[in-house]
């Protein structure tokens, strides 16, 4: 027997946000974001010291997984691992090795060279001193003295030395032993992460991004290496003919420098002016490993790296200067290594995040049609 008449719960009205409570939900997520970005750079700033050798040991397996995976082909995967560390750990070694003496001399030849630069300043000394003029007379105008002191804390060398290499031979132990576990286990780690996945569609989506991330990171970094490594020959050739005293030594600085973009090679340019100053008194001549290093930099920077990485790696120069800008300032030299292979995996998350592949699939079928 069906019942007369059915209770219907009742209505409840929800008040309808204002425009003020919209805004502040909005601003509190702002703010939340904010405070989040603020509290992730202090962890990565605190945490350097364990980050950074970690971080350095992913980009070189990620450099060094297509060696690693020919390897495993014939042996196991740890011990395909282990000839690849062995295999980094013999070429810092034999840097180490062949920097040590002729720094050693170059590094005697400091206060000579300080000298000679400060010889040829003097030469320019009426400059100087008009614009000290103008400098005096521009703090006269404002008010403000022209003193200044200078504190140079005593600092001794030895100790230094004693505080810094236990630190830095903890770093490289820390570096050699991620780099062994991330190469032995790096397809154990994809597996897990991609079980974590609750659709296929994002599955698909994490595959793509491990792939990317790792042809990008390891076709960049192993066509860099090309490339320096004929800038590093090319500057030997040209410091031998310039009869530059150790040319290797400047063919190693360029090698090793080039990796950082902007900053190394500015770096080597002012070693090398140095290096003129150091060798030669005729002030055309000390310019002549300067130039000469400038004008092989600007034929590699303009004609030789685009036609080896092509298209498909180029980056926006403006965003690997802001990268590389962000991680020497958070972690230093470290940081400048890393730069632009975290831009590259950074570019590698969001294209397949956004679905720029399908895009770009998309328009390849259409212009073919």
């Amino acid at each position: 027997m069906k019942p007369l008449y059915r209770m219907e719960p009742p209505l409840v009205r929800i008040a309808a946000k204002s425009g003020m409570d919209a805004n502040l939900q909005s601003l509190s997520r702002i703010a939340l974001i904010i405070v989040g970005g603020i509290a992730a750079f202090a962890a990565l700033d605190y945490a350097q010291p364990l980050l950074a050798p970690i971080s350095l040991a992913v980009i070189t397996g990620l450099m060094a997984s297509p060696v690693a995976t020919a390897l495993e082909r014939f042996i196991p995967a740890s011990l395909a691992a282990a000839i690849v560390v062995l295999l980094f750990l013999g070429l810092i070694a034999s840097t180490i090795t062949l920097f040590s003496l002729p720094l050693s001399i170059w590094t005697e030849r400091l206060p000579e060279i300080w000298a000679e630069l400060q010889r040829h300043m003097l030469d320019w000394r009426t400059v100087f001193d008009t614009l000290g003029g103008v400098q005096e007379q521009i703090r006269s105008i404002a008010g403000h003295k022209s003193s200044m002191t200078v504190d140079i804390a005593d600092t001794s060398t030895v100790e230094e030395i004693a505080t810094f290499a236990p630190a830095l031979a903890a770093q490289i132990i820390l570096y050699l032993a991620s780099l062994y576990f991330f190469l032995a286990t790096r397809h154990e780690i994809r597996t897990s992460v991609l079980s974590m996945c609750m659709s296929r569609r994002s599955r698909i989506r994490t595959a793509r991004v491990f792939r990317d991330a790792e042809w990008y990171v390891s076709r960049y970094l192993l066509s860099i290496t090309v490339i320096n490594a004929g800038l590093g020959l090319a500057t030997t050739a040209v410091m031998w003919a310039l009869d530059v005293p150790q040319p290797y030594l400047w063919g190693m600085l360029a090698f090793l420098l080039n990796y950082v973009v902007y900053i190394g090679p500015a770096l080597m340019a002012g070693i090398l002016l140095g290096v003129g100053l150091g060798t030669w008194d005729a002030p055309p001549a000390i310019f002549f490993p300067m130039l000469a290093y400038l004008t092989l930099n600007m034929i590699e920077a303009q004609f030789v790296t685009p036609q080896v990485i092509g298209r498909s790696v180029t980056l926006n120069p403006f965003f690997v200067f802001l990268s590389l800008a962000f991680w020497i300032w958070l972690w230093g030299a470290a940081g400048g290594l890393l730069a632009v292979p975290f831009l590259l995996i950074g570019y590698a998350v969001m294209r397949n995040s956004l679905g720029l592949e399908t895009q770009n699939q998309r328009q390849s079928v259409q212009s073919k049609k």
